[in-house]
């Protein structure tokens, strides 16, 4: 699974700005509301719901908050830069400044963790991380995002 097939180029936001986590995810539920025509509410009481379980921020100033959306029939992504970073709630206490969202199917099972899994070994490249940090609008950012999964191995 390629990350090409979880995220349009629209779905890349160079600059989001938030105060706090609570913000930042209902950014993230607008945005994604516009993508899938799902009520942005809808989108944000789910993702609340997931990250009352547990942070879903991984560390070194990432996050990936997701989860299962009624009324989804693809899996959709979108990716954040947070300006400035914001706390999170990460184990390692670094605040949030890449934020890649992942909402999947009711029923998507094993390919919503397929993605995540693809997701999480993208972000797990420090050279990936730097350009993510580094690009400096969607295009590049996208097109980061969606190298072939061979070039982020280092």
């Amino acid at each position: 699974m390629e990350l090409g097939d979880l995220i349009t180029r629209e779905a890349v936001f160079p600059s989001l700005k938030a105060q706090n986590k609570k913000q930042a995810l209902q950014e993230l539920a607008q945005e994604a509301a516009k993508l899938t025509g799902l009520d942005a509410r809808h989108i944000f009481d789910t993702l609340l719901q997931r990250e009352r379980l547990g942070s879903t921020a991984i560390g070194r100033g990432i996050a990936i908050p997701h989860g299962r959306v009624a009324g989804l029939t693809s899996i959709v992504s979108v990716f954040a830069r947070m300006t400035p970073a914001i706390e999170f709630g990460a184990l390692d206490d670094e605040n949030v400044d890449l934020i890649f969202l992942l909402l999947a199917p009711e029923h998507a099972g094993a390919d919503h963790l397929k993605a995540l899994a693809r997701i999480s070994r993208l972000l797990r490249e420090p050279s990936t991380i730097e350009k993510l940090r580094s690009s400096k609008d969607r295009t590049a950012l996208y097109a980061v995002l969606t190298a072939p999964a061979a070039s982020h191995a280092a």
